[in-house]
């Protein structure tokens, strides 16, 4: 039985004890991440001003901040980020939509999971950079050669996630809707999606990392326009502030776009 007490007029039950503990601990958490930021960055400043190591190597805290607000004014910065953006948001759908797809068949269908599955495996730890000279020659060298390794890259982790999802659905989800008599549409909508929405929703934010990270290798390595070659090209000037700043500045941007995709797809995690 639930301990119960009286503060005033509100009883005080078990609920609201660990209501109270689960308050507390989101402070101890985000208490513990900024005493990490705040700490990374006491360590980074005094080894700037230790002079241990060059200090063009390390800058300070204040010229990369300064160097952050150069670039937050500068128009190329958000030319080249729109650049990146549809590359990384291309990547996701094509690459998401078949990953899906693809998993759903491989986990509902055990012949084509012994079949073609292993191959998925064998294929998904491989660097996705090696596949772009053959993106080059499919697709050229603009933006469609990039989203199309950014799609490569997203399809492994969602169709591997979808398809550990789909094998660990409630079989008695599936006999009711069979015993309705869905359709495959029907049945993907209305039983498999909605019920193994947690894999296919890690599949996705984990696709999301990958299809950023290939985007911005794809454009330090060939490329005029994006953030990856805005990179290059300020390394090519030695300008290591503005290097730093954009790096955060890259970091930041992908951490608020795995949180909007977290609020678009309900997910409160």
């Amino acid at each position: 039985m639930a301990a119960t007490g009286k503060i005033g007029d509100r009883p005080l039950t078990a609920t609201t004890s660990w209501g109270a503990k689960g308050r507390v601990s989101i402070r101890a958490t985000h208490a513990i991440r900024i005493g990490f930021v705040v700490a990374a960055a006491t360590i980074w400043e005094s080894v700037s001003r230790s002079g241990l190591l060059l200090h063009d190597v390390v800058p300070s805290l204040l010229a990369i901040f300064a160097a952050i607000g150069r670039l937050l004014i500068n128009p190329a910065f958000y030319a080249n980020l729109e650049v990146t953006a549809w590359e990384v948001a291309a990547s996701l759908a094509i690459g998401g939509a078949a990953g899906v797809v693809v998993g759903i068949a491989l986990g509902a269908n055990r012949f084509l999971s012994r079949a073609y599955e292993p191959y998925v495996y064998y294929l998904a730890p491989t660097p996705r950079i090696i596949f772009f000279p053959v993106m080059i020659m499919w697709f050229g060298v603009g933006v469609a050669s990039k989203i199309a390794l950014g799609a490569l890259s997203c399809f492994f982790t969602v169709a591997l996630s979808t398809a550990a999802g789909m094998r660990g659905i409630d079989p008695v989800l599936i006999r009711v809707g069979r015993s309705f008599r869905a359709t495959t549409w029907q049945m993907a909508l209305k039983i498999y999606l909605p019920a193994m929405r947690a894999p296919v929703l890690n599949g996705v934010r984990l696709g999301f990392g990958t299809a950023v990270i290939t985007a911005l290798l794809a454009e330090t390595r060939l490329s005029n326009h994006g953030l990856g070659s805005m990179v290059m090209q300020i390394y090519s000037h030695f300008d290591i502030p503005s290097l730093y700043g954009l790096l955060i500045v890259v970091f930041v941007l992908a951490g608020l776009g795995n949180v909007l995709l977290g609020k678009v797809t309900g997910d409160r995690g």
